[in-house]
């Protein structure tokens, strides 16, 4: 029987509902947005922000990407900010629908464009596919600035779990191609270290909860195509295992105290500063991965406000 004493009390519950997630009899069963997560239903309120489907083009040889296009009400005074929104799922389950009620909280209190990313997924499709989909979508909202309504100066790209992963690996990217510029990162619990649950050496007290070691090393095997954590990954997929963190975005991570994905998130801010890169860590007691959809709990509100905050000040510090 699980061991609960460290949880937070108001974040229990969800665990006593959330579905089971066992890759060991494939991911058919989880490519079902309902069957892998409970539902994130559009609240009414947030309904007058519009969703578009869109098609963007693919970066050199590579396939056309799809895209949610999310627009808030009412005629803008001037160019909106605009959020690039990457879904997690561990990088084989998930789409970007699943997070609209999000995408489009986050359009409406920032009065913000929101583009949602429907990345290839693993492993039918390897590194770098995903990727390449991410900056394909990140060209296109700076092409297309003019047409979107959006400031190409205050572009933030935002992640949670594998999506925040694939936002730090796309920062690194868009950085080696001399690519768009990112004006900010927004990840929730980073999934960044392919060595984590694998050959690290393992926290006594993370990852018993939704996401485990041996559900890491499966999706982070299924990107890379080799096993994780061995010598034949390749540095360029793994951002954790970039050299060089210098000219980064500066970046906001949270993320809970007792998540598999703790000390990595921890030493990426570290490595982050170290760097001269601004970085912002909270670290939310009681808390396991995916406890955001205990919605009603105190931290999961904490969380909310904190990263409202960031926002607010990047987009004001960006649009004078």
């Amino acid at each position: 029987m699980a061991d609960y004493s460290r949880v937070a009390p108001e974040l229990r519950s969800v665990l006593e509902v959330f579905p089971e997630i066992d890759f060991s009899q494939g991911i058919a069963p989880h490519r079902d947005p309902a069957a892998a997560r409970p539902p994130l239903p559009t609240p009414p309120a947030l309904e007058v922000v519009r969703q578009e489907q869109r098609t963007v083009p693919g970066v050199a040889g590579e396939p056309d990407a799809a895209v949610l296009l999310y627009t808030p009400p009412g005629a803008a005074t001037g160019l909106r900010p605009a959020v690039l929104h990457i879904h997690g799922g561990g990088f084989v389950i998930g789409d970007a629908a699943t997070f609209g009620a999000l995408c489009r909280a986050t359009a409406l209190t920032h009065d913000c464009v929101v583009i949602s990313v429907d990345y290839r997924l693993a492993p039918e499709t390897r590194w770098p596919g995903a990727l390449k989909d991410c900056y394909a979508a990140l060209c296109w909202m700076h092409a297309s600035a003019a047409e979107l309504g959006i400031d190409p100066a205050r572009i933030v790209v935002m992640g949670e779990s594998a999506g925040g992963g694939h936002a730090a690996a796309l920062a690194l990217h868009a950085r080696e191609q001399g690519g768009p510029a990112i004006c900010f990162l927004l990840m929730d619990a980073p999934m960044l270290d392919d060595r984590t649950g694998t050959t690290s050496d393992p926290h006594p007290h993370v990852g018993h909860f939704i996401w485990t070691p041996e559900m890491n090393r499966f999706g982070w095997t299924s990107l890379l195509g080799v096993e994780a954590g061995g010598p034949d990954v390749p540095a360029a997929a793994v951002p954790a295992r970039a050299q060089d963190l210098s000219g980064l975005p500066p970046t906001f991570i949270s993320v809970g105290a007792l998540d598999l994905f703790l000390e990595e998130d921890i030493e990426w801010v570290r490595r982050l500063t170290r760097a001269g890169v601004a970085a912002e860590l909270h670290v939310i007691p009681g808390a396991y991965h995916g406890f955001g959809f205990a919605a009603s709990a105190p931290q999961v509100e904490q969380v909310s406000q904190l990263r409202t905050a960031a926002l607010n000040r990047v987009f004001s510090a960006q649009s004078g």
